[in-house]
């Protein structure tokens, strides 16, 4: 009984975050449909930004991703990449696609540590451009090289494999603009690009993927960021901001020490750190979620590569809540400590637990006559239902504010994936986290393989 009633309190959670996403719907909207970037585009009041792009064996992806940042709707902004001791052609193919020659006495303006940077790149025909050389030190370490070269004042982290909407950075200022004194981190909207047609470093066609594993991703990543950011977003509880986009204030970023490196889950980490010393600081801040600022990025189409990834999820998050473990339940971390963090731990990174002993019981007093067997079908249909109906919710949030998805073949797919994905995937996720605890304690702190495609191949998949 223990594991129906933790069911159940999952899903009413759940539902509540789900209900404060729903009850933020008309700011989305707004925000949403406002036609006026072009004018803000080209406003000198909007602050400039420095993207920081690290790469490591991105040679497939990486020239359309920056010519996809270069052509940005944005007043004033620097694209550094960061190339992490690649052992393919990123760097090469850098050079040679932008004529970029060493920078003899480059001026490195940050001191935050990193591994040695080995030259920094340019070309003056491309002066928003540059690309730093460094030895492989990981995602957090080339970040932290990125800041230590910035120029501006805000920066944006985003991933080699992902293209970002030409508005997507001017909507995300916008919202900082609206708050600036308050916003120290923005989190975009991540979608999956697998099945969209890709042209010049731009999505024309929006579509779903044909192959399986993004198609469940597709679905998740929904549900998590619409379903479940925007809600957590309303009442400033939000625990991470994606990796593959996100925009912070640098100087928050530098006072906090810069990203922590030596292990997965840097996205999470640098925020609970910004949570942390704002509230220590008694310093008014905000962390927000903008979902109308679209990131598009390729998503693992193997087993393999998936359960890879998961994993290493799994164990960047029981990280970062083991190292903050002193948050958990202390009022002196308001939301964060007597709400988000609790959350995470007790649903989140234990969640695995709970319900394979839950099950493993129920299977136990069923064949034990113990119990009924109803018991045991009305436990897999509250844990099917709930799931089912939160993945609608975030598919009715995408239909009224978004549409991004307008084939009626496409609602119908996404429709059923949410009820395939109870069938062998959502357990598998389960099993992935486990795999990825065990990784913990065995101190693996690898990233995993992670192959990529190029764009056009993408295309022709599709």
């Amino acid at each position: 009984m223990v594991a129906i009633y933790y069911v159940m309190i999952v899903s009413a959670l759940y539902f509540v975050i789900l209900m404060f996403s729903f009850r933020n719907i008309k700011d989305i909207f707004r925000r949403a449909t406002y036609s006026k970037y072009n004018t803000l585009s080209g406003s000198e009041l909007v602050p400039s930004v420095s993207l920081l792009v690290p790469a490591y064996n991105e040679e497939l992806t990486i020239a359309e991703n920056v010519r996809c940042l270069m052509t940005l709707n944005y007043p004033t902004y620097e694209v550094i990449v960061i190339n992490d001791g690649s052992s393919d052609e990123t760097l090469k193919v850098l050079i040679e696609e932008y004529g970029l020659t060493l920078l003899p006495n480059p001026e490195i303006r940050g001191n935050i540590s990193t591994n040695k940077v080995r030259g920094i790149y340019y070309n003056p025909q491309y002066p928003q451009l540059y690309l730093i050389d460094k030895e492989n030190g990981g995602k957090a370490d080339s970040l932290n090289a990125g800041i230590n070269l910035s120029r501006y004042p805000l920066i944006s982290s985003i991933d080699a494999d992902s293209l970002l909407e030409k508005d997507a950075l001017i909507r995300m200022a916008r919202m900082y603009m609206e708050n600036p004194e308050e916003t120290v981190a923005i989190g975009g909207d991540v979608r999956i690009a697998n099945g969209c047609v890709i042209e010049n470093g731009e999505v024309k066609d929006v579509s779903l993927p044909r192959r399986v594993w993004p198609m469940f991703q597709s679905i998740e990543y929904l549900k998590a960021f619409l379903g479940g950011r925007i809600g957590w977003s309303h009442f400033n509880g939000l625990i991470i901001v994606s990796g593959a986009f996100g925009l912070f204030r640098k100087d928050y970023v530098i006072a906090v020490g810069g990203y922590r490196g030596g292990y997965p889950g840097e996205d999470m980490n640098i925020i609970i750190k910004l949570h942390r010393y704002m509230l220590e600081n008694k310093i008014k801040y905000r962390v927000s979620f903008c979902p109308e600022a679209v990131c598009w990025t390729q998503a693992p189409d193997s087993y393999n590569i998936l359960s890879n990834q998961r994993k290493r999820w799994g164990r960047g998050n029981l990280k970062n809540m083991i190292e903050n473990r002193d948050m958990v339940f202390n009022p002196k971390y308001k939301v964060m400590g007597m709400l988000t963090m609790p959350y995470n731990v007790i649903f989140e990174a234990l969640n695995p637990y709970f319900r394979i002993t839950g099950l493993l019981a129920l299977l136990g007093y069923v064949l034990l006559d113990m119990t009924n067997w109803h018991v045991l079908v009305v436990f897999g249909l509250v844990n099917f239902l709930s799931g089912y109906l939160l993945s609608v919710g975030a598919l009715i949030l995408e239909e009224m504010a978004f549409r991004r998805y307008t084939k009626l073949s496409d609602l119908v797919k996404m429709l059923l994936f949410s009820a395939l994905k109870f069938v062998g995937y959502h357990q598998l996720g389960v099993l992935w986290r486990v795999q990825g605890h065990i990784q913990y304690l065995q101190n693996n702190n690898t990233w995993g393989t992670m192959t990529r495609q190029s764009w056009k191949d993408k295309n022709e998949a599709a």
